[in-house]
């Protein structure tokens, strides 16, 4: 970047689902009601925090780990590769997760969910992509929850992912979910996106070569930045 600034990341149009979707009810109290308003960058956010393998532990990937015994739930692995439009990988590329336990809670004071805390497993994650772009994470699949955007309302099984360019400043969030499940056709948030086949680039599938024997199944979730075969990315506000 030769005059030294951050490149903004441009929505996707047709892609990207809208700030106000009528079926998603936060959006009508959290949606902007007036264009966004470009900011200077200044120091912070043209030198940094710097992102690199000082801030990753080896054991931050494998939430299955972090807490005194075993969580609860089926255990799954979750990889992919973080790509350009062009197919290039994007490497060194901080990939966070947070997600619900299996009983379908967050660990999280505003969670008040009538399930059960797992205190085994705390739901969040994160690694650096490779040299190929890639990552993985070992963690438990998530279960459905209420949420009560509608009548009966359920979110799908998904987990959260926050990926981080050269600074804090470049953040993308987007939701991953597995396939078959059947609360995907009263989703708000999924179905928010309007072309059925950025639709399916938010669900992983299942990949057997890349799961472990009788302890883990994996899913494959590749996430491209941009261009025609891009991964729908939300607002910061979405759940």
């Amino acid at each position: 970047m030769a005059d030294g600034r951050l490149h903004p990341y441009r929505r996707d149009v047709g892609v990207d689902p809208p700030n106000r979707f009528p079926a998603y009810v936060g959006t009508h109290f959290r949606a902007p009601a007036r264009p966004p308003i470009l900011l200077p960058q200044g120091l912070t956010e043209l030198t940094g925090p710097l992102l690199g393998p000082g801030r990753v532990e080896p054991g931050d990937a494998d939430l299955t780990t972090h807490g005194p015994g075993q969580p609860i739930g089926e255990r799954v692995i979750v990889h992919g590769q973080v790509l350009d439009s062009d197919g290039r990988a994007i490497r060194d590329s901080l990939v966070e997760i947070w997600q619900a336990n299996a009983a379908g809670r967050y660990r999280h004071q505003e969670d008040v969910h009538d399930a059960p805390l797992d205190p085994n497993f705390a739901g969040v994650g994160r690694a650096l992509t490779d040299h190929t772009g890639a990552y993985r994470f070992v963690t438990i699949k998530p279960g459905p929850y209420p949420w009560r955007n509608h009548q009966n309302a359920w979110r799908p099984s998904h987990i959260h992912f926050s990926l981080f360019g050269e600074a804090f400043p470049q953040r993308l969030i987007t939701q991953m979910y597995f396939p078959g499940d059947p609360l995907f056709g009263q989703d708000p948030i999924l179905n928010a996106i309007a072309d059925p086949q950025g639709r399916e680039r938010l669900i992983s599938r299942l990949d057997l070569g890349s799961s472990i024997p009788d302890i883990a199944l994996a899913f494959r979730f590749d996430i491209v930045l941009r261009g025609r075969v891009a991964t729908p990315f939300e607002t910061e506000d979405d759940d």
